[in-house]
């Protein structure tokens, strides 16, 4: 059994994307093919992009997924009741345990040209292993009153340290950028956040040393931008907490 309903994942990918996100069938296939995703970043790449003005605009209002195929549900974990105060790292880095959340996997084996070296060895361990990545943690909106620039896995024009996509290790830092979806079905309401891994030769660690910048140059065109982020930062997982 899923531990939150398909409904909400969706409604939290729609947050993510600034689009309509509705589940694919057979009969919105055919009609839509121009507008299915599979995976996040590529999604943030090409669906928004920044107008001469800096404004963030969307290429499309809907865009559909294949549920089964974009989630992984073998590696969910429900981290709601788990307390855990112990120093761990990933690539090196302090990871923060997601305790309290429950996380839905989003399928990325085998996704990248470069193997799977970057997600690490699977199951619980405190330490790091060769060739995996950090672990950041990203909310809907990471802006407002600590001024880092809002964004979606899409450059921000008021960028504070420098313009790109901005994560942090921290996940309770995180939980200050977090916005709320409601269940239809259970009427349950939700934080939500994504979980990803960060390129260490890509990110640069902001004056704030909790925060991590992947730089993306002003002018960069979007299919170079697209390159970028799916070489720097990569969602592997969506995390929700009930309220």
């Amino acid at each position: 059994m899923s531990l939150v309903h398909s409904s909400v994942v969706l409604q939290a990918l729609s947050t993510f994307t600034g689009a309509t996100v509705k589940h694919l069938t057979e009969e919105t296939k055919d009609d839509n093919e121009l507008h299915i995703f599979n995976f996040l970043p590529t999604t943030f790449a090409t669906n928004q992009a920044l107008d001469e003005t800096g404004s963030l605009r969307c290429f499309c209002n809907e865009l559909f997924v294949d549920i089964d195929k974009f989630l992984d549900p073998i590696f969910d974990f429900d981290f709601t009741d788990l307390k855990d105060d112990s120093t761990c790292k990933r690539g090196n880095e302090p990871y923060t345990r997601p305790c309290g959340w429950k996380r839905i996997a989003i399928k990325v084996l085998d996704k990248y040209p470069d193997g799977n070296a970057w997600l690490g060895t699977n199951g619980w361990r405190s330490y790091s292993v060769d060739g995996e990545w950090p672990v950041s943690y990203h909310g809907t909106s990471m802006n407002s009153a600590k001024a880092i620039m809002k964004s979606h896995y899409i450059p921000g024009f008021r960028q504070v340290y420098g313009r790109g996509i901005y994560s942090t290790y921290d996940i309770k830092e995180a939980t200050n950028y977090t916005q709320r979806v409601t269940c239809e079905e259970t009427g349950k309401i939700y934080d939500v956040l994504l979980q990803n891994r960060i390129n260490p030769k890509m990110r640069k660690v902001c004056d704030r040393k909790e925060y991590w910048l992947i730089e993306i140059p002003a002018g960069t065109p979007p299919d170079k931008e697209r390159e970028i982020v799916e070489k720097s930062i990569r969602p592997y997982g969506l995390l929700f907490k009930e309220v």
